[in-house]
């Protein structure tokens, strides 16, 4: 058994990580600021803290194992109304976390974004979280820290955000059908995401967490397929009848993502197994 933090743990990927952590009768501790998380997603035998990782410090005094950090403000959108907090959420959060971490020895799990790959000027959320990929390595070359960067592609599934300016595009369009509503795609829908399932997602952190191979740059937790806008829209189209309407691109839109490497499936034996095709049908 090892004792873990997992930072975001009333959130979506938190959530879903803390019900496989504790299957295997580890002892979990959350810290949240529940900016985004809520606490209906609280499971029992875990503990949960309420307050900001840059007071982890302060908070967080017992010595733990591993640290799974996955508090952050994860949209681009929003990044745009308020840089100053994405900032203090996404980089100097991400600086405390690792300043704990090396004071009591703890490996760090920082989820990082496939927004890696692109230009980081094109919105405050991709700048942000590529600094704090740059820390996380920074600290790992200077401090000898043992942190993994892993980077998520358009995650999905139970305890996905559904409405509100969190919400990712399948938990939305989701919501919105199920409501009978109508899709609005932003853009022409061209755009392709790779979408990846949570369970696979929480698969591939607890083999990096657990696992003494190490990666010099990022693991990369992607399906390794990547669909349109348009023909997701077709995949709910299909299931709910839903109707769509087309609106006006938005900045830091980006025209595709899909996992760059396979180290994770090569050297851990990572191997994603849900279909967004199949997790729509099922709805």
């Amino acid at each position: 058994m090892s004792k873990i933090l997992v930072t975001g743990g009333a959130g979506f990927i938190g959530t879903n990580l803390i019900i496989e952590l504790l299957k295997n009768k580890h002892d979990i501790t959350s810290l949240d600021n529940y900016s985004i998380g809520v606490e209906e997603n609280h499971q029992e035998g875990a503990i949960y803290i309420r307050g900001d990782i840059n007071n982890i410090n302060r908070l967080i005094k017992n010595n733990f194992d591993l640290c799974f950090h996955l508090a952050g403000l994860s949209r681009i959108q929003p990044s745009f109304k308020n840089p100053k907090k994405t900032f203090k959420s996404n980089t100097s959060g991400v600086l405390n976390i690792l300043e704990w971490a090396k004071i009591n020895k703890t490996k760090v799990i920082y989820s990082g974004s496939s927004s890696f790959h692109k230009n980081p000027v094109l919105s405050p959320y991709a700048m942000f979280k590529y600094l704090g990929e740059e820390i996380c390595k920074l600290y790992r070359s200077v401090f000898g820290l043992n942190v993994e960067i892993v980077r998520f592609y358009n995650v999905y599934g139970p305890f996905e955000i559904k409405s509100g300016k969190w919400a990712a595009v399948i938990g939305l369009w989701r919501n919105i059908s199920e409501k009978g509503g109508i899709i609005e795609i932003v853009g022409d829908g061209e755009q392709r995401r790779d979408f990846t399932h949570v369970d696979d997602i929480v698969d591939g952190l607890i083999k990096i967490g657990f696992s003494k191979q190490t990666h010099s740059d990022a693991w990369e937790l992607g399906s390794g397929e990547n669909l349109s806008l348009n023909q997701v829209y077709n995949l709910f189209k299909e299931k709910f009848g839903t109707e769509r309407k087309y609106i006006k691109d938005q900045p830091g839109n980006y025209r595709e993502t899909i996992r760059i490497n396979d180290d994770a499936l090569k050297k851990l034996k990572w191997k994603p197994k849900r279909r967004l095709e199949d997790y729509i049908k099922q709805l």
